[in-house]
């Protein structure tokens, strides 16, 4: 199978599982845990934060923020497909008692004029909003990018307001490996930043946010709430700095790959895709003809693996268990498919 779900299906390479094998361990919810001490301050020199903290997935760690920079009855602004809002089960609701508050983005993004014209008058009918969140990349928007000046200006709209600002980077690696804007360029205006150890990286399990010290050292205390303090999690923080130190540079080979197969596929019958708007690692594209999920289910029994991302539409990541070869086939597969359809 050419497994083009999400880069999540990733596998640890063998070098990644021998540091697993030989990490050195402790109780990490006591705080001796050294592999996941020193994978929470890599990140945090990386994204230019005071602290950081491990947790065991990036729906935990942006959940986490939103709980601690809100209270319950709070009111957050978040785009309407948003990762945080749209695919993590409710939890700004169920785990922080807030309201979202949606912005129609374009591709995802929005902009410091969609804050302000979001933002409430002060009155005691209303929630007060204290949160706005973005993501970087967009995974429903197809893996935008935010540009550098765009995503500053809607913090600076933010603060001006009096709003603190969360960036979801679960594809931040993305983003700077695609624009050669170090992550802590993208990461300065934002008082905590989400990034994802488990999908392009290729380490199984984790993410981690980052912020001030005094910021997260309340999220570790949501964090235990919320389920996620790990023991001897050192086993697996070692899959994650190693791929922070080792498989960063590399994801420009999943964009190249990303923008093969778009390039392969855009000219077949039955696809809509203009193979310019693939930033990153994600292709999505309209499916005329058929419903997505039928086209989703003939490419599985002819070998290749995709998400039907809504009635029309389907999602291809590329990833680093998928090499050149590999989506040149997957494009002749697909044109196959589509030009003799059983």
């Amino acid at each position: 199978m050419i497994d083009l779900r999400s880069d999540t299906v990733t596998r640890p390479t063998a070098a990644m599982r021998r540091a697993m094998a030989e990490a050195v361990v402790g109780d990490d919810v006591l705080g001796d845990d050294p592999t996941v001490a020193a994978l929470e301050c890599r990140t945090a020199e990386l994204l230019g934060k005071e602290s950081a903290v491990y947790m065991p997935s990036g729906t935990m760690t942006n959940q986490t923020a939103i709980r601690a920079h809100t209270e319950p009855g709070d009111e957050i602004l978040i785009e309407a497909n948003a990762h945080a809002y749209f695919l993590e089960c409710g939890g700004p609701a169920a785990l922080s008692g807030v309201s979202c508050r949606l912005i129609a983005g374009r591709r995802g993004l929005f902009t410091a004029d969609d804050v302000r014209a979001s933002l409430r008058p002060r009155n005691l009918h209303f929630p007060p909003t204290k949160l706005v969140c973005i993501e970087n990349t967009h995974n429903r928007g197809g893996g935008t990018v935010w540009p550098l000046a765009q995503a500053a200006e809607v913090a600076a709209a933010a603060h001006e307001a009096g709003l603190a600002t969360h960036m979801d980077g679960a594809r931040l690696w993305n983003a700077s490996v695609a624009t050669g804007v170090p992550e802590r360029e993208y990461a300065r205006p934002f008082d905590s930043v989400s990034v994802c150890f488990s999908k392009g990286l290729g380490a199984p399990v984790g993410s981690a946010l980052a912020g001030t010290r005094t910021f997260i050292n309340r999220a570790r205390r949501f964090r235990k709430m919320f389920g996620g303090g790990m023991r001897q999690a050192g086993i697996i923080a070692a899959g994650a700095l190693y791929a922070l130190e080792h498989h960063r540079t590399r994801l420009a080979e999943d964009h190249a790959n990303a923008r093969r197969l778009a390039e392969g596929i855009a000219c077949l019958k039955g696809i809509d895709l203009d193979p310019a708007t693939v930033e990153t690692n994600i292709v999505i594209f309209r499916v005329t003809g058929m419903p997505a999920a039928a086209l989703a289910d003939r490419l599985k029994a002819a070998g290749v693996l995709v998400l039907a991302a809504s009635a029309e539409t389907i999602r291809a990541v590329t990833h680093l268990d998928v090499s050149c070869d590999e989506i040149e086939e997957a494009v002749r597969i697909m044109a196959r498919v589509l030009l003799f359809p059983v």
